[in-house]
């Protein structure tokens, strides 16, 4: 028996358009009215996500990749894990070299260094509205001067990444993960291929923050299931006790699954995950 369902939002609930359809809708309101836990597991800053936590009602939110944890009932912030300022300048200085651009997440506004571009400029155009923009010439000097506490930050680039993810993990001692939008892949927001760092605090991902939310609500991990689309997502969906990749998932989250939606997020593929493995 599920007792707590944890899912990631893009791609998996939420399309290219910023929307949820009706089937997801309709089976996330059954689901609210169970003794499941529903969880959201995202990339994304709780600032950024407000106006949907009130759209689909969650118990609970796992955001920034697991810098934070949060009751969404009661507005309890469980766990919280930052970036110390001067890693975040180490890794600024490491994409400046490599002339890759870089921006900041704080807990109220995104931060770019010269200009909104990849992963920053997505944002930009999907929550404008719902989070504070703001372009400063040096990041360095906007850290030294402002002290923020940083829950993650990005670097993105027209280039393979990998060596920079290596150097970023080996010297600085935080993790990376490395996601490629090229393909079939493409940002269709934005209309661009490139690829991305989302960088944490090391040992902080969705699959250590969905374990320590399953140890806090005393749920064994049988009775986890998790759902995603992407590289972000992998292990929580590869140890969840039911792993489930969403129809056009990337191939590697696909290889994880235990279970792979014939419907993509366009089509409910969510809806008929639940379906599936939970009664409602």
């Amino acid at each position: 028996m599920i007792k707590l369902l944890a899912s990631d939002l893009d791609g998996t609930i939420i399309d290219n358009n910023n929307q949820v359809t009706s089937e997801d809708l309709k089976v996330i309101n059954k689901l609210n009215n169970t003794a499941v836990n529903f969880a959201i597991c995202t990339g994304k800053t709780y600032s950024m996500t407000k106006n949907i936590c009130r759209q689909l009602n969650p118990t609970y939110g796992i955001f920034g990749n697991g810098t934070q944890i949060i009751n969404l009932k009661t507005g309890k912030e469980i766990e919280r894990n930052v970036v110390f300022n001067q890693k975040a300048i180490d890794c600024l200085k490491i994409a400046e070299k490599n002339h890759l651009h870089i921006h900041i997440y704080t807990e109220n506004k995104i931060i770019s260094q010269q200009q909104l571009k990849y992963m920053a400029f997505r944002n930009y155009v999907l929550y404008k509205d719902q989070v504070q923009f703001e372009v400063v010439e040096s990041l360095e000097k906007y850290i030294q001067e402002e002290n923020p506490n940083i829950l993650k930050l990005v670097v993105s680039g027209e280039k393979d990444l990998k060596n920079i993810k290596e150097t970023i993990e080996e010297k600085e001692d935080l993790a990376a993960i490395q996601i490629k939008k090229y393909g079939e892949y493409k940002d269709k927001v934005i209309d661009q291929e490139y690829e991305y760092l989302d960088i944490v605090p090391k040992h902080v991902t969705k699959y250590d923050a969905l374990k320590q939310l399953s140890q806090y609500l005393h749920i064994q991990n049988e009775e986890v299931m998790a759902v995603g689309d992407n590289i972000n997502d992998i292990e929580m969906i590869r140890h969840a006790g039911i792993g489930v990749a969403i129809g056009g998932s990337y191939e590697e989250v696909k290889d994880v699954a235990s279970y792979v939606t014939k419907n993509t997020v366009k089509n409910g593929g969510f809806a008929e995950a639940v379906y599936k493995f939970i009664e409602l």
